[in-house]
């Protein structure tokens, strides 16, 4: 291995020399152009990678709109709404994921809806938005996120019996993953029983591959890793190998499924979940089918898990607002102290009921709002430009606005946009006030609007209303400060330990 150093390190030395004559020769030149004012390099962002998201708000409070020095491209960063929207509507054939976003994710990604541009992107958008809107869909996964939940409720019942700490970041991943496989793929991957050891290994080879692909981001020596297969990028391939393996054997075991009962009419069945349903698509390609699907599980596994997490963290920080929660559950579901265990409170929990439920709608914003599932997105620009605020724009630059950076600014929520307030999302009348997309960016905006927004807000609610109504949660550590992994989505980094507690008023057991 030592005989990759010497060139490794030649490399970085290399790269440095020539980001210093990059930003001398900025400093130097004429300006005939207004450009943004340069918040660092990308070296600044390698160093504080572990808390990039915090480093970049500290930059954002400085600049609504800053450059980053990189040896290879213009790389700008806003917080700017107006910035945002003109990228993501006004001028959005102009910016998109380019040949170097898609070169990042491509191993990890494939030729996703969340890597491509143009005919593919518009292929798969009009599949998704198709699926997302049937009924069937609807229903399969309601029926599944209820049951999940109801497994975590049984799960938080022992623990408040027994008086025992429950790591609830490991629980609601596992959750999330089970919830996700089984609408995605119509399999039971079991994480929360722990029974089936490969889908264990995939979660874990999954989510080390996530952190990883995002790492690349900041190192700008990947490629050289990559072809060297050594360091950040041997991982990466080690774990590749382990996610590829998992799903192509799923996509064979359901494709021999489909063959085998085409004359059965219990295939209707089959079709609920979305593989089947994109297998009976002209597009029969594997890696095709991979790819899609791989989309579908980084959306609809970590984004969720993680705002769950932050959700129970948030609450046990403000119990005045964990209380307020719970009203909102009880009113709107008319609960009462008869309810003896988690399975009797979810049959009584209506989607009637859920739409009621508007200070809870309220307090899943407000979270999302501070700890948005993508905490950065990134766009290319394929030609000369000039944004709102009058800077110019290369084509070939990178121009990335911020989520997790505009939800904590000032200027855009106002001085307490540090507190957590659920408030600021109901309007006089206590009813859920939207914001607009390119000031709340959790969702994007624009032709990319995230088509499962609804979805995931609805197993949210649906997760919190059952363990919210039922349980009163609390940190085993009250001065805890947890950190995140610095992923394509925002995962809290290790456990988050709490202790559970049966509601007032209710038996559950």
């Amino acid at each position: 291995m030592s005989i990759f150093l010497i060139p490794a390190a030649m490399t970085l030395v290399l790269v440095l020399v020539i980001l210093f004559l990059i930003i001398y020769i900025y400093n130097i030149q004429p300006q005939r152009n207004k450009y943004h004012p340069i918040g660092g390099t990308v070296l600044n962002m390698l160093i504080n990678f572990k808390r990039l998201h915090h480093y970049m708000t500290k930059l954002a409070a400085k600049y609504k709109t800053f450059r980053m020095i990189s040896p290879f491209h213009g790389e700008i960063y806003t917080t700017d709404p107006a910035i945002v929207e003109y990228i993501l509507k006004t001028n959005f054939h102009n910016y998109g994921k380019g040949t170097y976003t898609h070169s990042l994710l491509e191993d990890f990604l494939g030729d996703g809806i969340f890597t491509v541009d143009g005919a593919k992107w518009r292929e798969q958008r009009k599949m998704a938005s198709h699926e997302f809107s049937t009924k069937v869909l609807r229903d399969f996964s309601g029926v599944t996120f209820r049951k999940n939940a109801i497994q975590v409720g049984h799960m938080f019942s022992e623990a408040a019996t027994t008086n025992q700490v429950v790591d609830i970041n490991d629980l609601f991943m596992k959750a999330t993953a089970d919830s996700i496989f089984k609408v995605a793929f119509g399999i039971n991957l079991d994480n929360l029983s722990g029974s089936n050891e490969e889908g264990v290994r995939f979660s874990r080879a999954f989510d080390d591959a996530n952190e990883l692909t995002y790492n690349r981001l900041v190192d700008i020596t990947w490629k050289i890793k990559r072809f060297l297969n050594i360091g950040s990028e041997a991982k990466l391939k080690k774990n590749l190998k382990v996610v590829d393996e998992f799903v192509y054997k799923i996509i064979r075991i359901k494709r021999e499924q489909i063959m085998n009962n085409s004359k059965d009419v219990s295939l209707q069945v089959m079709k609920e979940d979305i593989l089947s349903r994109f297998m009976q698509m002209e597009n029969e390609d594997p890696k095709y089918i991979r790819d899609v699907i791989m989309n579908y599980v980084l959306a609809g596994k970590d984004p969720i898990a993680a705002t769950m997490t932050w959700l129970i963290y948030m609450l046990c920080k403000h119990p005045d607002v964990q209380d307020k929660v719970a009203k909102d559950i009880q009113e709107a579901t008319n609960m009462n102290g008869e309810i003896r265990n988690v399975a009797d409170f979810e049959a009584r929990v209506s989607e009637e009921g859920l739409e009621r439920m508007q200070y809870l709608q309220a307090t899943l914003a407000e979270t999302i709002r501070l700890y948005p599932a993508l905490p950065l997105d990134i766009k290319i620009c394929f030609s000369d430009d000039v944004l709102p605020d009058g800077c110019v724009v290369k084509k070939g630059d990178m121009i990335a606005y911020m989520p997790y950076a505009m939800g904590r600014m000032k200027f855009i929520w106002g001085d307490d946009a540090q507190d957590f307030k659920p408030e600021r999302w109901l309007d006089h009348n206590g009813c859920f006030r939207s914001e607009s997309p390119f000031k709340f960016t959790a969702f994007q905006a624009g032709p990319r609007t995230c088509l499962g927004r609804e979805f995931a807000y609805r197993q949210m609610k649906i997760f919190s209303c059952i363990l919210l109504g039922c349980f009163v949660f609390k940190l085993s550590n009250a001065n805890e400060d947890p950190k995140y992994r610095t992923t394509i989505n925002i995962q809290l980094d290790g456990p988050l330990n709490v202790y559970v507690y049966a509601r007032s008023g209710l038996h559950i057991r």
